[in-house]
């Protein structure tokens, strides 16, 4: 597993447990580790190497807490030391797996969605309750674009699953006729400033029915891996306009719920 690799699976580690890095480098420091507390966060945060030996102990400080917290046989970080011993094991699937989105190109369409679900399973949030950290960013986004309804969506193999929400929006509503089945093949933001208008969405029954949607403003959210598993969106039941100062609010809020999502980003 290359630097990269390994750095994502402690991302993911810190994001499905909410260990901070103070709990990791404490214990990673019993262990013997000899960098500081900072010098691990900027190696979680890509902008620093680390040795071998040191990336061995922050992981094995990471499954000691894992394990606490999980149980044993849960999620676990690897060694970067057998990852190099099993490289030459490693089959070309899993390789390509390694580079998450950054090696979309080499599956098929089917392949990368087959890893966009499990990217959505790996965040731990479906079918789990409202929760702050989400609502305080949908209650931004309602206050700034003073709007019907937003929400945080993540999309499954069959459904909108709604981790925040406000308005009446459904739950689980299937992802066929959501706004935001189209969102997620986006790079950026999808807006529709008046669906009726719109050839993609004026016959979509959250058009002509409830909740009558005619402006939706979406962001795709990036999780495991890069891949995407839902989108943050605000909508409304009046046409209305869209300027470049909301679309630099919305892409903000985006990567807010994408931090509680993946845990920190690189530091600048």
């Amino acid at each position: 597993m290359n630097r990269q690799a390994h750095v994502q699976r402690i991302r993911e580690a810190l994001s499905s447990t909410g260990l901070g890095f103070e709990d990791v480098w404490l214990r990673y420091y019993s262990l013997g580790g000899l960098v500081s507390q900072f010098e691990i966060e900027a190696y979680v945060g890509g902008v620093l190497e680390l040795p071998v030996e040191e990336c061995d102990l922050l992981a094995d400080a990471m499954n000691e807490l894992l394990a606490e917290a999980q149980g044993e046989g849960g999620f676990r970080v690897p060694r970067c030391s057998e990852h190099r011993l099993d490289a030459a094991q490693e089959s070309p699937k899993d390789s390509r797996r390694a580079l998450g989105l950054a090696g979309a190109f080499l599956f098929t369409d089917e392949e990368q969605e087959v890893e966009r679900l499990d990217a959505v399973s790996r965040t731990g949030l479906l079918d789990t309750g409202q929760e702050e950290r989400f609502d305080r960013i949908t209650r931004e986004a309602k206050e700034y674009f003073q709007c019907s309804s937003v929400i945080i969506a993540l999309i499954d193999d069959h459904r909108q699953f709604l981790k925040s929400v406000i308005g009446p929006i459904q739950q689980n509503m299937p992802r066929e006729i959501s706004f935001c089945n189209a969102t997620i093949r986006n790079a950026g933001a999808l807006i529709v400033r008046n669906a009726l208008e719109d050839d993609r969405f004026r016959h979509n029954p959250l058009v002509l029915g409830e909740p009558y949607i005619r402006f939706y403003a979406g962001y795709p959210l990036r999780g495991p891996g890069g891949w995407t598993v839902g989108t943050l969106c605000v909508i409304d039941q009046e046409p209305r306009d869209y300027s470049h100062r909301d679309g630099r609010k919305l892409r903000v809020l985006a990567r807010a719920v994408e931090d509680e999502i993946n845990g920190p980003r690189s530091l600048p």
